[in-house]
């Protein structure tokens, strides 16, 4: 009995580790093929191989849509995701870096939390709020530090449409806390999809237009990577995992995915950060880091003297 509660525990945990590690190699992918080809482009290859790999199995993963406000709240969450968030980052991806905009990325579980705590009443701490506050505050300086180079011709536009995508995802991550109550996962990215598929179809005129560029074999090989393990299948994967997990806890994971793109930008890219850069990026860690083990500190039992010093408060 405490085998299977063990496991059951364990796949929702390993659902969202695997997501997450799709995430962070998506942004070097992504970096690649908006240089290559439009975004609109690449937003509808992504929604379409993704919506093409799970049709075949759609009547035994996916259930029927309810009616009433289910389709209002279905109909936001595919907006924020995939339509508003691709859309962003792939216009993010265009003017600035892979990594930078993995590290912006740093901001979302905290965005998270702070939604969850309004709208689901989760407790979100003092820590929490001073570390989403220190956060932003570095993803500010990561922002305006930026210059343009080869592979980010307008940082500070580029980062400030990654932050938007960051508040869209936010707002998809707990629209599908909700509705993981009345759908499964693979029925929420089923919606995901179809939808983003529509949202991006311009997108197959433009590719009928301009063609798959020089190298179409590694153009396709690529989107075919995006589409079928990042769009489906890390989607499906955090699904399964949101369904099972506080939303605050879950959105935590996000925190691996900076260092994850950050990886892959250097090691595919030659992407590398400036001494601002990095010290923004230590900013933003660190107000993830404060978020996360606030909740372990016992903020009432301080007290701030006059003079502006934290004591312990005696019992």
């Amino acid at each position: 009995m405490n085998a299977n509660k063990s496991n059951t525990s364990i796949i929702p945990v390993f659902s969202i580790l695997a997501a997450v590690l799709l995430w962070g190699s998506s942004f070097a992918a992504m970096k690649h093929l908006v240089g290559n080809l439009n975004p609109w482009a690449v937003m509808w290859m992504r929604t379409g191989i993704a919506t093409l790999v799970l049709t075949p199995f759609i009547s035994k993963l996916a259930g029927p849509v309810k009616k009433g406000k289910d389709r209002f709240a279905l109909a936001i969450m595919a907006l924020f995701m995939p339509c508003l968030y691709f859309l962003s980052e792939s216009y993010a991806l265009t003017f600035t870096t892979a990594t930078q905009a993995g590290l912006i990325s740093a901001s979302l579980p905290l965005m998270v939390s702070a939604g969850a705590g309004f709208f689901f009443k989760e407790k979100t701490t003092l820590a929490g709020w001073i570390g989403l506050a220190l956060s932003m505050l570095g993803v500010a300086a990561l922002t305006l530090s930026g210059s343009p180079s080869g592979n980010g011709s307008n940082p500070a536009l580029g980062n400030m449409l990654e932050l938007l995508a960051m508040v869209c995802a936010a707002g998809y991550m707990l629209l599908v806390k909700r509705l993981s109550a009345s759908y499964g996962p693979w029925t929420l990215t089923a919606v995901q999809n179809s939808a983003g598929c529509i949202f991006f179809l311009p997108g197959m005129y433009l590719l009928i237009r301009d063609g798959l560029g020089q190298n179409p074999l590694h153009v396709i090989l690529v989107a075919g990577y995006l589409g079928a393990f990042v769009t489906l299948g890390a989607f499906g994967l955090y699904n399964v995992g949101m369904s099972r997990l506080p939303a605050g806890k879950a959105s935590a994971f996000i925190n691996l995915v900076p260092a994850i793109a950050a990886f892959f930008g250097w090691f595919l890219l030659g992407e590398t950060l400036n001494f601002t850069q990095r010290l923004a990026s230590v900013v933003i860690f660190a107000g993830v880091g404060l978020a996360q083990i606030g909740g372990k500190i016992n903020w009432k039992s301080m007290i701030v003297t006059p003079h502006g010093s934290l004591l312990k408060q005696k019992n």
